[in-house]
């Protein structure tokens, strides 16, 4: 349980996009609901501010994940975390994440280096510093989110074609990989809502049941808002679905309102 808890609130963070106008601006905040079944389990929110890094205006988005009520008791979860990235080409600066997920903690930040392809990671809780070569256009967990919102190829692609980005996670690089399933009809507390349908590729072992056992729905607008979320468990299976929103950059599509 403590695993699924935890990889809920971390995929989450991770999701998707599409290049006219921004997909998102500041102001923009969203809440979603983790559950089994009418069990709530926990909420996890995200939302974009402004910054100033390197002298100019940049993005800072803010993810905060929590358990709540029985959930709670049974392991805790309280994780922040937050990317500054550029307003433009949407790459990151830097990032920062603290976690306490049933004591197990975590408190980090890291600092790119574009120019060097390199990540300063600044370790508080272990007292250390370490340097990491990065590829070119690498990403942190939550810029990735808001990168692929913005992509360029997102509208287009046919069933069964991907979207890879190189991203950066606990001390490495690794290729997140978003697989495009289809599209499909949501309904949901505020009506029904036009999706589009992607299964990030996932490490198959204890928690899930196969490599595409998580899938994601997002609107089919210019948002690209992430509207639902499913992980297919080796025990049962989890969901994550929008419960709230405020400040989107685009009209939300609805097709029939509750």
């Amino acid at each position: 349980m403590k695993k699924i808890i935890v990889l809920a609130l971390l995929f989450l963070t991770v999701s998707f996009d599409s290049q006219k106008d921004s997909a998102f601006d500041v102001g923009e905040w969203f809440k979603f609901r983790i559950h089994y079944g009418l069990v709530t389990a926990g909420y996890a929110t995200l939302e974009v501010k402004e910054a100033v890094r390197n002298n100019k205006k940049v993005y800072h988005a803010i993810g905060h994940g929590y358990t709540t009520g029985m959930s709670k008791w049974f392991f805790k979860v309280e994780d922040t975390y937050e990317s500054y990235f550029d307003k433009t080409t949407g790459k990151p600066y830097q990032y920062v994440r603290k976690i306490d997920e049933g004591g197990y903690t975590k408190n980090q930040e890291g600092f790119f280096n574009q120019g060097k392809n390199s990540i300063l990671v600044k370790d508080y809780k272990k007292k250390t510093e370490k340097t990491f070569s990065t590829s070119e256009n690498i990403q942190d967990i939550v810029s990735t989110f808001y990168y692929l919102r913005n992509h360029p190829t997102i509208d287009r692609l046919k069933v069964g074609e991907s979207i890879s980005v190189d991203m950066f996670f606990d001390d490495e690089s690794t290729i997140f990989k978003l697989k495009f399933i289809g599209r499909e009809d949501v309904k949901t507390k505020f009506g029904t809502i036009p999706c589009m349908i992607f299964r990030p590729l996932v490490q198959s072992g204890r928690v899930f049941k196969e490599q595409e056992s998580l899938t994601v729905w997002i609107s089919d607008d210019d948002n690209k808002l992430p509207v639902r979320i499913k992980a297919s468990l080796a025990v049962g299976s989890l969901k994550a679905d929008l419960d709230s929103f405020k400040g989107l950059a685009h009209p939300f599509t609805i097709k029939v309102k509750k």
